[in-house]
């Protein structure tokens, strides 16, 4: 009959093998004091295992409040719009267009405002609780990524492109923040595919999931063509994906450390990469007609 296996045996195999693979432990930081562990357990040469200290160096623990004041906001917006035009369900158009809405006439002759007025207005009831609902699930994911700075240069950034491409391809007025929200979908995706080796499978499910949900609504979109500013949501899918390739975070897997610790970093010309692109989008409006 065998002897059955030495669990101290099994235990020092098993850290040699982590060891190997990741690289040593590192002590916790500070000294020990009562109540704090101390030294672990030794193995093999008496050389001590330290505690390894935990870093929170994944993703940051923003609370999104830019989410829900936008989502305020397009709601107080709408409902003025509605007292305006004396019905709760459908704003009038010469309401809408009062308040802010694309139209290319008025962009052309110098009301440059619009084009990021008519992303908080909305032409229904229910063309408000699809963009809401849209925002309400995209939202917090995007801003607890990005945090709140970045995910607002993203939101209006795409808002933006989407409103340009619309009065560049489209003539008819639009209203809506379909295209900022096509952005936030262009912005995660980008953010998961730059970190596909770092999140593993996740990242990876997570890429296709994002290209999957921009396919099926741009499909529906173009199918439904004179109902749905297509040009807006691929102009604002576009600006998401640019602008989130130059704000979201870069994460890595620290290689010396277990257990692994993931680290967030930014490119440090971001900023200026986003700058370039809103001066860019401004400057084909100013150029270039819209569509007749």
């Amino acid at each position: 009959m065998s002897q059955p296996p030495d669990d101290n045996d099994e235990l020092e195999r098993a850290l040699r093998r982590m060891e190997g693979e990741f690289g040593p432990r590192r002590p916790r930081e500070g000294a020990e004091g009562p109540g704090q562990p101390g030294p672990g357990p030794t193995y093999g040469d008496a050389r001590p295992i330290p505690t390894p200290r935990v870093r929170a160096q994944g993703l940051p623990s923003t609370r999104p409040r830019a989410v829900w004041a936008i989502l305020w906001a397009i709601g107080l917006i709408y409902v003025v719009s509605c007292l305006l035009s004396g019905s709760l369900v459908q704003p009038d158009l010469p309401v809408l267009i009062l308040l802010g809405a694309k139209e290319n006439t008025l962009i052309a002759a110098g009301d440059y405002w619009r084009l990021i007025s008519a992303t908080f207005l909305h032409a229904n009831l229910i063309h408000i609780f699809f963009n809401g609902y849209a925002l309400f699930a995209l939202g917090p994911e995007s801003e607890r990524i990005y945090g709140t700075g970045r995910f607002l240069a993203l939101y209006f950034l795409a808002g933006l492109g989407g409103s340009v491409a619309s009065y560049l391809f489209s003539p008819a007025p639009s209203v809506g923040a379909s295209g900022a929200i096509f952005g936030l979908i262009g912005g995660l995706g980008i953010f998961y595919y730059l970190s596909r080796q770092a999140l593993g499978e996740f990242g990876r499910a997570q890429t296709q999931s994002m290209a999957a949900i921009a396919m099926v609504n741009l499909i529906i979109g173009f199918a439904s063509a004179g109902v749905i500013d297509n040009w807006g949501h691929l102009g604002g899918l576009l600006a998401g994906v640019v602008a989130g390739a130059a704000l979201a975070p870069r994460l890595s897997v620290i290689p010396d450390l277990y257990p692994p610790v993931i680290a967030r970093r930014f490119l440090p010309w971001g900023w200026a990469a986003v700058l370039a692109l809103a001066l860019i989008l401004i400057a084909l409006v100013v150029l270039l007609p819209g569509a007749a």
